[in-house]
Parts: C-alpha cells; sequence; structure tokens
C-alpha cells in the first residue's frame, strides 16, 4: 500500500542511519513515518505553532509518588467504611482484590498506549480520538471534566481548600508536582503507619492488650446480608460490595497518563510507574481493607451513622475502639489532608482533559492557550468552575452527598475504564497492521487482549448494576437513581451527538489509516537516555527516589 508520503514501511530498525535514538540495542526510528488521512489535522492542531504549550516539568519523582498515592483520598480512608458495613470483611477483601485486577488489566493497556507516544496533551480523550474515532475522544473528555471534585464538609473550609488547590494548578507543572509529591508522601507514611497499627493489634499490641485476630471475621461474621435475607441476601451484598469498592479506584490510572504529557522522559518513566503500580494496589488497597477487617466490626454503627468529616472512617473507628488517645484526631487531620491532595490531583487532571480536547479540535481553542511556563490557564479556570459542587454539603448531610458523588463517580469510571479499554484494543490493531514491532515499544501489555477484553466485560456489568439497589421499594429515591444512571444517557448523548456533528468521519479509523507517527520526532528529541547505576550502593537509590 502506498500513499503520498511513500511506501508503509517499519517504524525500527537497527544501525547507524541518521534520524534515531539509541535506547541500548534498539533504535527507534524517525527518518520514515506513515501517512494518514488525519495526519495533517494532527499535525496542525497539537502541535500548533501559534501556542504555547504544557512543559515537562515533572520529575521522575514527581511521577512515580502521584501513581502510587495522587489519588488516595476519601475514597479509600471513607468510603472502605461504609463498604465494609455493606458486605463484610470477606466481601470487602474479595472485592478490592477483584477490583484490583481489573484496574491493573487497564493500567497495563493504557500505559502501552501512552509511553509510546507521549505528546503534549496526553490523556486518555487524546488517544481516543487520535486512535479510534473523534467522537469517541470527545465523549471520554466529558466523563472526567465533571466530576473532580471530592465532598468536603464546611463552607469555610471548602473554601479554603478551594482556592489553595485552584493556586496550585495555575502555577507552573513543577510546583503542582513537588506539592503533590508531599502530599502523596504524606498519605504513603500515613497509610503505611496505619498497616503497621493494624498488624499490631491483631496480634493484641494495643493499651488494653486485647488480642484481635480474625475476631470480626467471625462476629458479627465474614459475610454480611443486604436486601433480603440467606444466601440470596448475601449475593446482594456481594453485589453492593463490587460496586462500592470502585469508587476509591476512579480515574486514578487516567491520572498517571495524564501527567505523561508534562514528565520528563516519559518513554522510560511511564513503565516505571507502571510496572511498580501493582505494589500500590496490593499493599495499599488490599492491604488497607484487610487491615480494617481485623481491627473494625461490620456491624460498628458509626460506620453508617452519617457523621461528618472522618467520622465514619474505619481506621477512625478501629483507633477508637483500640482506646487509642489522640491518634484519631491525628488521622482525621490526615484523611483532610488526602481529600485536599485528591482534589488538587482530579482539578489537574481536569483541566489537562479539557486542554487536549482543545488541541483534538473538539473544544475553543482558547482552551489550549497556555502560558509560558506551560500551564494551560483557562483550562484550568474553566475546570475549576465545578468546585461549587462541593457547596452541595452545606445544605444536605455529608453522607448523602457522599453518595451522591459514589454514583455518580462510578457511573463516569466505568464509562471511561471500558473505553480505556476500547482505546488499547484499537491502538494493538493499528501497530499489528501496519507492522509496528513489539520490540518498539516502551512498555508491553502484562494481559494483551485477553485483559482488555475481561476489563471491558467486568465494567460492563459493573456499570449496569451500579444502583441497583434503588430498585428495592424501601430504597426508591429519585436522585439516588439520576446519580447512578444520568451517567449513561448523558455519555451516549455527547457521543452520537458529536456524530452528528461529524457525519462524514468513520465510526472507527481503519487500522492501516490511524497515524502512529506524528509527534514522535519531538518526543523522542525530548527523551533523556537513563544514568548508569551499576554499582550504585543501595542508599543511594533510596536517596535518589527523595532528592
Amino acid at each position: 500500500m502506498e500513499n503520498k508520503q511513500g511506501p508503509i514501511e517499519p517504524v525500527v530498525s537497527t544501525g547507524s542511519d541518521h534520524g534515531g535514538h539509541n535506547y541500548g540495542d534498539e533504535k527507534v526510528s524517525t527518518g520514515h513515518r506513515r501517512s494518514s488521512v488525519n495526519a495533517e489535522v494532527l499535525q496542525g492542531e497539537i502541535f500548533d505553532e501559534r501556542y504555547e504549550t504544557t512543559h515537562r516539568g515533572l520529575k521522575s519523582r514527581h511521577a512515580q509518588m502521584i501513581a502510587l498515592g495522587g489519588t488516595i483520598g476519601t475514597g479509600l480512608f471513607v468510603g472502605s467504611g461504609q463498604t465494609l458495613a455493606r458486605g463484610g470483611p470477606a466481601f470487602i477483601l474479595g472485592s478490592y482484590c477483584f477490583m484490583s485486577f481489573l484496574i491493573f488489566c487497564v493500567v497495563s493497556g493504557i500505559v502501552e498506549v501512552a509511553a509510546y507516544l507521549p505528546t503534549p496533551g496526553s490523556s486518555m480523550n487524546l488517544f481516543g480520538y487520535r486512535y479510534v474515532s473523534k467522537s469517541l475522544g470527545f465523549a471520554m473528555a466529558g466523563l472526567v471534566i465533571e466530576y473532580w471534585n471530592p465532598p468536603v464538609n464546611i463552607a469555610v473550609w471548602i473554601t479554603i481548600m478551594i482556592v489553595v488547590i485552584v493556586g496550585l494548578n495555575v502555577l507552573p507543572v513543577k510546583f503542582y508536582g513537588e506539592t503533590e509529591f508531599w502530599f502523596a508522601g504524606t498519605k504513603v507514611i500515613m497509610m503505611t503507619a496505619l498497616l503497621i497499627l493494624s498488624f499490631i493489634l491483631f496480634w493484641g499490641g494495643g493499651p488494653d492488650r486485647d488480642r484481635l485476630g480474625f475476631r470480626y471475621w467471625k462476629d458479627p461474621g465474614a459475610a454480611n446480608t443486604y436486601l433480603a435475607s440467606g444466601d440470596t441476601g448475601r449475593f446482594l451484598a456481594l453485589l453492593s460490595t463490587f460496586v462500592l469498592s470502585a469508587f476509591p479506584f476512579t480515574f486514578a490510572p487516567e491520572l498517571l497518563i495524564a501527567t505523561g504529557g508534562e514528565m520528563q522522559s516519559p518513554r522510560r518513566n511511564l513503565p516505571i510507574a507502571a510496572r511498580r503500580y501493582i505494589y500500590r494496589l496490593i499493599f495499599f488497597y488490599i492491604g488497607s481493607v484487610l487491615a480494617i477487617s481485623v481491627t473494625c466490626p461490620s456491624n460498628d454503627p458509626a460506620l453508617t451513622s452519617g457523621d461528618k468529616g472522618a467520622g465514619a472512617s474505619a481506621f477512625v473507628v478501629g483507633i477508637k475502639n483500640a482506646g487509642i488517645p489522640v491518634l484519631d484526631s491525628i488521622i482525621n487531620a490526615g484523611i483532610i489532608l488526602s481529600a485536599w491532595s485528591s482534589g488538587n490531583s482530579f482539578l489537574y487532571l481536569s483541566s489537562r482533559s479539557l486542554y487536549s480536547l482543545a488541541l483534538s479540535g473538539n473544544a475553543p481553542k482558547i482552551f489550549k492557550t497556555c502560558s509560558k511556563s506551560g500551564v494551560p490557564y483557562w483550562a484550568v479556570a474553566a475546570s475549576s468552575l465545578f468546585c461549587a459542587l462541593a457547596y452541595l454539603n452545606v445544605a444536605s448531610s455529608g453522607a448523602i452527598v457522599f453518595n451522591w458523588f459514589v454514583n455518580l463517580t462510578n457511573t463516569s469510571g466505568f464509562i471511561s475504564w471500558i473505553c480505556c479499554g476500547i482505546v488499547y484494543l484499537r491502538f494493538r490493531k493499528a501497530r499489528e497492521a501496519q507492522q509496528i514491532p513489539l520490540s518498539s515499544l516502551p512498555y508491553k501489555n502484562k494481559f494483551g487482549r485477553a485483559g482488555a477484553i475481561i476489563s471491558i466485560t467486568g465494567f460492563v456489568f459493573l456499570l449496569l448494576i451500579n444502583g441497583f439497589n434503588v430498585f428495592w421499594p424501601q430504597n426508591w429515591n429519585a436522585s439516588s437513581f439520576l446519580t447512578a444512571y444520568v451517567g449513561i444517557p448523558i455519555f451516549l448523548v455527547i457521543y452520537f451527538g458529536h456524530r452528528v456533528y461529524s457525519w462524514s468521519e468513520p465510526w472507527m479509523y481503519p487500522p492501516l489509516e490511524v497515524d502512529l507517527q506524528t509527534g514522535m520526532d519531538r518526543v523522542l528529541e525530548e527523551e533523556t537516555p537513563p544514568k548508569s547505576t551499576d554499582g550504585e550502593a543501595w542508599y543511594m537509590k533510596v536517596k535518589r527516589v527523595w532528592s
């Protein structure tokens, strides 16, 4: 097959011809490129020379810490308490294991996509636009932009948090990266301390020397019932626990991808973050629910009392029950910091999604305007308008609003992860059709097509059952139904509305027409070869992470 620029040729070669970059024994060639029906459009929009672009101001340590703890917040610290009360220790542990597997399938797939060509504006909606269709990229952006802000209580504190979060996001990205590095580092330290404390309480190291063991797995029991009694009730409790357990994971993989557009040497650092992601899932998510399952009974009334702030956190409840003074207040402060950090991360993700939407020509060009320091300030300003949603907590109880956000965010997360699987499958199909070898990929998906299909199937199922409990007469509530399912028609209206607007565009780009080269020259020019660490002492490696 030939096109205007000549025959299709491999993009990876060996030897010393000009126009390539060496990383080890592999040479990525930039001397040959494939043309496609949208190459000129991509060049004109994404690389519009009339506009400043974002800068690569995130260091490797920033990226690693953001990947490790950037989105750990109220979902894990507070939401896990409600999930424990709903399903019991066995179901919450099983649900988090299941969700962690699905999320790692998503991460493995989208990092393969993002690490190959991490251009400015890197985001899943940009890759959806580039590798699948313009309509999918347009619809995906709306999922992130609308639901970034976590609920926090009391108007004064909400205002203070919003001012600080927005202020950090209008500064150059290195300030966001540095702040989030310490935010995330604090969360990592706190979570590690909580896991150690739970281990001590398990063996009876608390003030009263009461050895907990797996007491609460026996009484009140390993599995609860929900909406019915017996096996039916336990099955419904399991389904509900699956749904609730998704909230702490929402948009965490997408945040990792968004940093790729402003990360130093993303073709090297994104794969590093992806390979370490499994440790985050096992240590922080699975480890945390195992910890609360042995320190807090699932029938403790404080978990579902609707207390404001972090009062419903299973960690705080467990510490109070153990009779440890002062520590519960310290954990409360840490949970507030975590909510603050999550809001900071999600505003960053939201603004970059809007920025990439403008780069793809699907939003007003004003949103791809950047300052000289690389901040898309109009995109940050527009995304910040959704901060007003946090003030819903002033009029309603925190517990009710929190559940609204759980439903809304779950729906958006499930749809986003389904689309992530589709983007990976189309990218892989294009790569294979254009004979781009695996050796040219900085990161290879550990689960392949099977992982993408499994994750898509799992998240379609979870999307459909997200609000199943509202169909029981005693639980019927119009607001709960709308927040659980309104995201589906909104996404479909956005997608098909854009399809009508761009009727001449294909539903999906033919694999041979997908542009896998535009921007590669720039990405490779910005890449720096890794420094050799041969013979480096172990303490220097630790220091390098924190320096």
